[in-house]
């Protein structure tokens, strides 16, 4: 009789020990979804100008009345803290220092794909609408597209609105 194999997933405290004991360092491009530890594709050209750009734009239209974070972690629950590549969160006078922001912390989440753009439509898209994020934007450089998702559900947005190169896209959790 052959034993079952289970896999036991990895919380978001034994994700940050990891870090803290150097198993995973800065350099590790690895995020934590549903418990399992992620690698993350490479970032080239492209993708990294299109997050340049919209954090210019984001930056010169909110100003104070959000934060821009890049590249950095949020925790959407005690197994998952993915790393979109920009977030518009809630300002805060500390910045975040003691915990990464959460879910209810985010007005807008954006993951800018080229090669992953169905693992974050798939995989992170509904995660974020789970976690109650207000709104979350896909911008598929490959279609030159923007999936704007808005009115969270459970597992997935209510809204979906697609916008090509010409069209206006509106944030409708930040205004």
């Amino acid at each position: 009789m052959a034993a079952q194999v289970t896999l036991r997933p990895i919380s978001v405290s034994e994700y940050a020990r990891m870090r803290e004991a150097g198993i995973l360092t800065e350099d590790d491009r690895v995020e934590l979804i549903a418990g399992e530890i992620h690698q993350m594709s490479p970032i080239g050209p492209l993708h990294a100008a299109v997050v340049r750009r919209l954090t210019r734009i984001l930056v010169s239209l909110l100003g104070n009345a959000a934060s821009i974070s890049v590249q950095n972690p949020i925790q959407l629950d005690d197994h998952s803290e993915p790393v979109p590549d920009v977030a518009v969160l809630r300002p805060r006078d500390d910045d975040y220092a003691k915990q990464h922001p959460r879910g209810q912390d985010v007005f807008i989440v954006i993951e800018v794909a080229d090669a992953t753009v169905d693992y974050d439509r798939k995989e992170k898209i509904p995660r974020y609408a789970g976690a109650g994020i207000p709104e979350a934007w896909l911008v598929d450089t490959a279609n030159q597209v923007i999936e704007q998702y808005a009115l969270p559900g459970k597992s997935r947005y209510q809204n979906v609105r697609i916008l090509e190169p010409g069209d206006t896209l509106k944030a409708q959790a930040v205004e």
